[in-house]
């Protein structure tokens, strides 16, 4: 009988099917694993060489520096600091790994728990529709995909990106792939490694991060758009204390320091902001154009340029203030255009007021809607809900000159206007807010209450502004060295990027005459010769016309008056005829030569200031003025320098011997060599300089002696109030300085250089020589000071009653003429030029058929006295 338990027998097929499927099975993991091994040997021939990381020069910011060393731009396809791995800070080395890769240190490249983990999660990812294929990234696989590879998703970049990988860690060691990862990557904010977000989102260089900061940078490694600390703080928040968190597993920190960080507030700054910024716009873009010229547009969007130019911000600022309050005075003096626009005043008015777009160029002003108005005034609604007092000499001043055609004369209800105002930084403790009670929650412990913040409203009263229509144009350079100190193109960028300074070609009017002057100089007129100043007539012929020139007050002629004289009171008859009398030919090429203008044509109105010319060019050519008459060429740049530290280009090419001793030992200092060709004598450069100084100490530009130092200028007016221009200049600093508008229409009745541009001119100089001393201009060898009567020219007599130091070349001073005449002299002046003004007139010029005006009779005898004040009474 059998036994009831006994086991079944196994079918005898059962063994053959089994032993065969293991050997098919065996045998097809072989011919897979041959297949994935060609597979991948096949994809390893088609991958990029790690080569090329070996020489990785990635593309790199070009910054600026103001001649101060102060920051003030960048240029840069991508935004990006190189950082050495020897020069990164520890702690954001451990945060970036805490955050992205834990076991870099210890793989191959590749981690093989994190891409079982990647598979997984891409088979729930393709199954639920939910999303792409994830993959355990390490941080060299990362470099692998950002730096060699593409960004698709799917398997071959998968397995090209782990094969590139274990090669990289062949090639490399552990801290140059970190390199090549922390100045590859992209952390937002257009910042592409972390020497460059480093400084974008908190304005620091890597060593200066805290342990918080080290971690929100490697919170937006993951996700940057995700976690931006502007648009989501609160998620970036919440990643960087996941990243501190995983960086006390990981044993890089401990507790107490990761809930130190944790507890710190996220502090975010904006660089390149601020009104010194704002103020560089014209000259930035200008020294842009220059380099993109010179060097070319990838070199200087990639090629990590130092650039250190010649501005000086603090006169850069001073010289946008100056220009911006001198445009607004002007546009104030011509009244009120109108409000921005019209809103209906009730339930929604601030959402409207917020989205009104504002004139171009508005600055710190703001939008306010005028909500109610009375005797007293008109009441504003500010952007942010605040509310402010229109004072009524506000509402008078447009009521005056804003009568819109179909309204009431002035602003009314509903009107948006730009307003100029203060705000004041309050907070709950300032306005003695009283405190709050201590709030508790169900177990008794006290419930956290926001900190005050705090707030900026706004106090006193507002004044009405209003962009200006009116545009003009402001540069200041050092003399010596041709270094371009400020430049502001216009009254704001935002309101227009046209530059006025190189880009405008305008009439500099009467400031174009101390060149005719100068030019009588080369041909041996001294600043004491006498000329007529008469109505005069001269056939012009570029006009096929004849050319009567008058002075700014018409009908008014001086008769006899020295050089001086006309220079300071800018009589355009005297000017004409000196011009006429040495020719045109010379004015020209002395204009020429000191590089006013390429080619300047012999017509007899260029002698007043009729050729066009750029307002940088007026300011090269008075420099050789107060330079003792050398060229100069203007410059934006000190130095350019590669990325390896090679200097590309240096203005100042002297050599300076001596300069590199390593220790003083009592030595004088060294002497480095002029710069400029010389091309004008220095003698008749100071002659010009001393002449223009009586400019601003008696004549048309006295408004600038308010500056209380040493200074010289000559105004300039054009045709029809068109421009109005101030050339000035200090023993250091040359400025220029031209308003007008740019459709060329009239500024109107009266607005001329002396009460437009002398002002804009006076208001810099305040403020750029501040705090240094009076220095006098330079005389050269060869000037003999000498005391004149300042009506005559000649030597003091019992008659003088005002007395100036005149400079002549020595031979030439009053009394030598009877040793430098001539007999054989033809001239409208009635002299050859030689001399102090002894030459005898005729009654009538042969050329002209004018009879010359009778000088007056003598003035009473006075004790004589130095000139200190207004010449009008010499005559």
């Amino acid at each position: 009988m059998a036994d009831a338990y006994e086991k079944p027998r196994i079918p005898a097929w059962v063994w053959p099917v089994a032993k065969w499927t293991v050997i098919v099975g065996f045998v097809l993991a072989i011919i897979g694993f041959i297949a994935v091994w060609m597979y991948f040997l096949a994809l390893g021939r088609d991958v990029p060489s790690i080569s090329k990381l070996k020489q990785y020069e990635p593309p790199i910011t070009s910054r600026v520096h103001a001649g101060d060393g102060t920051l003030i731009a960048e240029f840069a396809d991508e935004h990006r600091v190189f950082v050495p791995y020897e020069s990164m800070p520890k702690h954001v080395i451990d945060a970036f790994v805490a955050a992205e890769d834990k076991n870099f240190f210890t793989h191959d490249g590749l981690d093989y728990q994190g891409i079982a983990r990647g598979a997984v999660n891409s088979a729930k990812n393709k199954l639920t529709g939910s999303g792409g294929l994830q993959g355990g990234s390490t941080i060299t696989q990362q470099v692998a995909k950002n730096m060699l590879l593409t960004r698709d998703q799917n398997l071959t970049r998968k397995a090209k990106e782990a094969i590139v990988a274990q090669r990289m860690e062949k090639e490399f060691s552990k801290g140059e792939i970190l390199e090549l990862y922390l100045n590859e990557i992209y952390l937002g904010g257009r910042s592409y490694g972390v020497g460059s977000a480093a400084l974008n989102y908190f304005n620091k260089s890597l060593p200066e991060l805290s342990l918080s900061e080290a971690a929100v940078l490697a919170s937006l490694a993951k996700a940057p758009s995700a976690v931006n600390p502007y648009t989501n703080p609160e998620k970036l928040l919440a990643r960087r204390n996941y990243v501190l968190n995983r960086m006390v597993e990981d044993k890089y920190i401990t507790r107490e320091q990761a809930d130190e960080a944790i507890a710190m507030p996220l502090t975010t700054t904006k660089r390149l902001r601020g009104p010194e910024y704002a103020a560089a716009t014209y000259f930035v873009q200008e020294l842009r154009r220059d380099l993109i010229k010179t060097y070319g547009e990838e070199t200087l969007e990639q090629g990590g340029l130092s650039i250190r130019s010649t501005i000086d911000t603090r006169m850069q600022l001073a010289a946008q203030e100056a220009l911006q309050n001198g445009l607004i005075a002007y546009d104030r003096r011509h009244g009120y255009r109108g409000p921005v626009t019209k809103l209906t005043v009730g339930d929604g008015m601030l959402e409207a007021l917020n989205a009104v777009e504002l004139p171009g160029g508005y600055g710190t002003w703001e939008a306010g809607l005028i909500t109610s108005m009375n005797d007293k005034g008109a009441q504003l609604l500010l952007i942010d809900g605040a509310k402010i007092r229109l004072p009524a000499e506000e509402l008078e001043w447009a009521a005056k000159t804003y009568k819109p055609k179909d309204g009431k004369p002035g602003l009314q209800v509903g009107d948006v206007v730009l307003a100029e105002l203060r705000r004041q930084v309050l907070n709950a403790k300032e306005v003695s807010a009283p405190a709050m009670k201590e709030e508790l929650d169900e177990e008794g412990n006290p419930i956290a209450t926001p900190v005050a913040q705090p707030m900026l409203l706004p106090v006193g009263n507002a004044t009405l502004r209003q962009v200006p229509e009116v545009d003009g144009s402001l540069v200041a350079l050092d003399p010596h060295t041709g270094r371009i100190l400020a430049m502001q193109g216009g009254y704001s960028f935002f309101k227009s990027s046209y530059n006025r300074v190189t880009q405008s070609r305008r009439q500099p009017g009467s400031s174009f005459k101390p060149f005719v002057y100068a030019a009588a100089l080369e041909k041996g007129y001294t600043p004491a010769t006498r000329m007529l100043d008469a109505p005069f007539v001269s056939f012009d012929v570029s006009t096929g016309d004849y050319w009567r020139p008058a002075n700014y007050t018409e009908g008014r002629s001086y008769g006899m008056v020295t050089l001086r004289i006309a220079l300071e009171k800018s009589l355009n008859q005297v000017t004409a005829r000196v011009a006429q009398d040495i020719g045109m030919d010379a004015v020209s090429e002395l204009s020429e030569r000191l590089g006013v203008y390429e080619k300047l044509p012999p017509y007899a109105a260029m002698s007043l200031g009729a050729g066009d010319a750029y307002l940088i060019d007026m300011a090269k050519g008075y420099a050789a003025f107060v330079n003792g008459g050398k060229k100069i060429s203007p410059t934006l740049l000190d130095r350019v320098q590669d990325r390896h530290g090679r200097t590309l280009f240096r203005h100042d090419q002297r050599v300076c011997e001596g300069c590199e001793s390593e220790e003083w030992n009592g030595q004088e200092p060294p002497v480095l060599p002029e710069t400029g060709e010389k091309v004008l004598d220095p003698i008749i450069a100071y002659q010009v300089t001393h002449m223009l100084e009586g400019v601003v100490e008696r004549g048309t530009g006295r408004r600038a002696l308010r500056v209380g130092k040493p200074l010289a200028g000559k105004t300039g007016t054009t045709d029809d109030y068109r421009d109005a221009v101030f050339m000035g200049f200090s023993p250091d600093i040359v400025v220029g300085i031209r308003v007008g508008f740019d459709d060329n229409r009239s500024l109107g009745e009266g607005e001329a250089g002396g009460s437009v541009a002398a002002p804009i001119f006076t208001d810099f100089m305040e403020k750029a020589l501040e705090g240094t001393p009076a220095i006098p201009f330079r005389i050269p060898p060869g000037v003999r000071l000498v005391k004149i009567d300042a009506r005559t020219g000649e030597l003091p007599g019992p008659s003088t009653s005002v007395i100036i130091d005149e400079a002549f070349r020595p031979g030439t001073e009053p009394g030598m003429a009877a040793f430098n005449g001539s007999d054989d002299c033809l001239s409208i002046s009635g002299n050859c030029g030689n001399g102090a003004g002894t030459g005898t007139y005729g009654t009538f010029d042969p050329r002209t058929g004018e009879q010359p005006v009778p000088e007056d009779g003598q003035p009473a005898k006075a004790p004589e006295t130095t000139s200190g004040g207004n010449l009008d009474g010499i005559f």
